[in-house]
């Protein structure tokens, strides 16, 4: 394996495939270097002099410019590297995108709903309006546990800290959140469990739930029976009885809506990982399917790559008012708009945001963007989506859940357990750490650098895992019983 990767003939600096020592003479596409000190795998090394204030280039794009000057051989990293991003930008449309590809039709073993939507999972869910049922809503997923089996594959509780003590967008926010997950093609049956007295009571979220599939829902006010438990349990026993005969039929991958995420990314998440799921996405828009990115605050210094995707103007402007409403969110709350990469992040490599963008928007491949999404709201349009969600993972990976994704692609360099509400695949960007966590890993995509695979070979790998995880086959944080969720919190609390 080279010690050495250029991602594009445009850069100066190249990443390290492996550990190199100081003193040790490399070289890549024909640049002979002595390396001036040591550099650690997955950071960057320069290949030419680069003076103070001249732009760094990285996958041909710049990652930020030199605060010192800096020879041949040095490493380049937080110490002499500084972001060149501001505030809100003004953005030119200039489409630049590919031809829509198609592919011949591929299937998957599904559950398809009434609304014309297909669930993966045929799950029985416990889901609370406010946090004061929390533990209400643990007991229950413990002792309906029995009621797995048949059609029923798992029941499962998602306690959250919300849905009272909110005002205004926030509180609406988590209303949509909740009608969503409650209204998910995963769901074979739910419970959505309210106190009495909150805010975002049980009643207004079936508002929110607009014209849903009323076999599948319902609904329990705590304070208004005598024993709250006894009574969840013989809805639950409803709803489990209404999905014990439901099996999976053969369903066409157009239906598959899949959600892109990373995080504890390093410096080699742009070069594998990153890469193979934007190859998938491809694949699986050519099917005719539907892939959502998000983390809106990490597609800054990369925006415009996405902008001149969009395929109409008004999808770029909504691209253009995602960015920069994100920003101004920032602002509004006195933040520094650019306070990432995190500390895990600048340990993997990762520099500035604009290194960490462009390494995370390769999860779009180069299809068009086809939809603009708020917060909370739900995709209608087949292809690439853009999601209006923060960076944090449990936060994010949510909002992809909620806006129909039935299965999240979670990118990592550094390795993470979590999972939201859908099945949850864990993508190394490298193989040391497939092998060190293979109890959290489910895709190594570090077979690009290690086995000798291509980028192509390992995106059909990943299509036809995805297909088999769509089709039944459970992920490593479902072996492991782990599900989480976490709602946007933008206001203040009373």
């Amino acid at each position: 394996m080279n010690n050495l990767l250029r991602i594009t003939p445009k850069d100066n600096v190249a990443v390290a495939l492996c550990a190199i020592g100081a003193g040790e003479a490399i070289a890549v596409d024909g640049v002979s270097l002595v390396a001036a000190s040591e550099i650690p795998a997955g950071h960057k090394i320069a290949l030419t002099a680069i003076p103070a204030g001249e732009k760094v280039i990285k996958y041909g794009f710049p990652i930020g410019y030199a605060k010192a000057d800096v020879a041949a051989g040095e490493h380049i990293h937080v110490h002499n590297l500084h972001t060149c991003l501001s505030g809100e930008l003004e953005y030119a449309w200039t489409p630049t995108f590919p031809a829509n590809e198609t592919a011949e039709p591929a299937t998957f073993m599904g559950y398809p709903r009434a609304d014309g939507r297909v669930g993966v999972r045929n799950e029985l869910w416990i889901l609370p309006t406010v946090g004061c049922v929390n533990d209400i809503a643990r007991a229950l997923e413990r002792e309906a546990q029995s009621l797995v089996g048949g059609g029923v594959e798992t029941v499962y509780a998602f306690p959250h800290p919300y849905g009272c003590s909110q005002m205004g967008d926030d509180q609406e926010n988590t209303r949509q959140i909740l009608a969503n997950l409650a209204t998910h093609p995963n769901v074979g049956g739910v419970l959505v469990l309210g106190l009495g007295c909150e805010n975002s009571s049980a009643a207004i979220i079936e508002e929110h739930m607009g014209d849903y599939d009323r076999s599948r829902v319902r609904f329990l006010v705590c304070q208004q029976v005598e024993d709250e438990f006894a009574e969840a349990m013989k809805l639950l026993g409803e709803l489990a009885d209404n999905m014990r005969g439901e099996v999976r039929v053969p369903c066409p991958a157009s239906k598959l809506v899949i959600g892109l995420k990373c995080g504890g990314s390093d410096g080699f998440s742009g070069i594998t990982a990153n890469p193979v799921i934007g190859g998938f996405s491809d694949m699986l828009v050519a099917q005719g399917g539907t892939t959502i990115l998000t983390e809106v605050p990490e597609m800054f210094g990369a925006e415009t790559i996405l902008m001149d995707r969009c395929e109409t103007e008004e999808l770029f402007q909504r691209t253009v008012r995602l960015i920069n409403d994100f920003k101004r969110y920032f602002e509004e709350h006195h933040q520094t708009i650019y306070e990432n990469p995190s500390p895990g992040n600048k340990a993997g490599g990762i520099s500035t945001l604009e290194d960490k963008a462009l390494g995370c928007t390769q999860k779009s491949g180069f299809a068009p963007v086809k939809g603009v999404l708020a917060y909370g709201e739900k995709v209608s349009a087949p292809g690439l989506n853009l999601l209006s969600a923060p960076g944090n993972d449990l936060v994010a990976a949510t909002a992809l859940a909620a806006s129909g994704a039935q299965i999240v692609l979670f990118s990592t360099g550094r390795g993470t357990p979590f999972a939201c509400p859908v099945p949850t695949v864990k993508i190394s960007t490298n193989t040391p750490l497939a092998t060190r966590k293979h109890g959290w890993i489910d895709f190594n995509a570090g077979q690009l650098l290690t086995d000798g695979k291509t980028l192509p070979q390992l995106s059909k790998e990943l299509m036809d895992y995805v297909l088999a995880v769509a089709s039944g086959e459970k992920v490593c944080s479902e072996r492991n019983g782990f599900h989480d969720l976490a709602i946007f919190k933008t206001g203040v609390t009373l």
